[in-house]
């Protein structure tokens, strides 16, 4: 379990307790963080799971793969350094604490 720091995409703040296995997307609706759309519903098809990963985080959430990649250069908000979709992000012990930002989706 993991405790995941949110602002949602109104600028609301919330914490929001993630299983582990679970996806960081998957946790965020389920919480139903304003914003996290996830049309596709996590297969990394739409980019409507836009988050940006503050702080330190993005050097525990692993590195960006080939289909993300193009995946974030399509999303409607602007891709930053710290762009990650939540789909793609597997929640573990390692991420108790993480922060994100769920990014504009229109």
């Amino acid at each position: 379990m993991a405790k995941i720091y949110v602002t949602d995409a109104s600028g609301t703040d919330q914490v929001v307790d993630a299983s582990n296995g679970d996806s960081l997307m998957n946790a965020l609706l389920e919480a139903g963080v304003d914003g996290m759309l996830a049309d596709c519903g996590g297969g990394c098809a739409c980019a409507t799971c836009h988050c940006y990963i503050e702080g330190d985080g993005m050097s525990l959430v692993g590195e960006v793969n080939a289909i993300e990649n193009v995946m974030l250069d399509s999303a409607a908000s602007e891709r930053r350094e710290n762009s990650r979709l939540s789909c793609q992000i597997d929640i573990s012990d390692a991420l108790d604490g993480l922060t994100v930002t769920v990014a504009e989706n229109g």
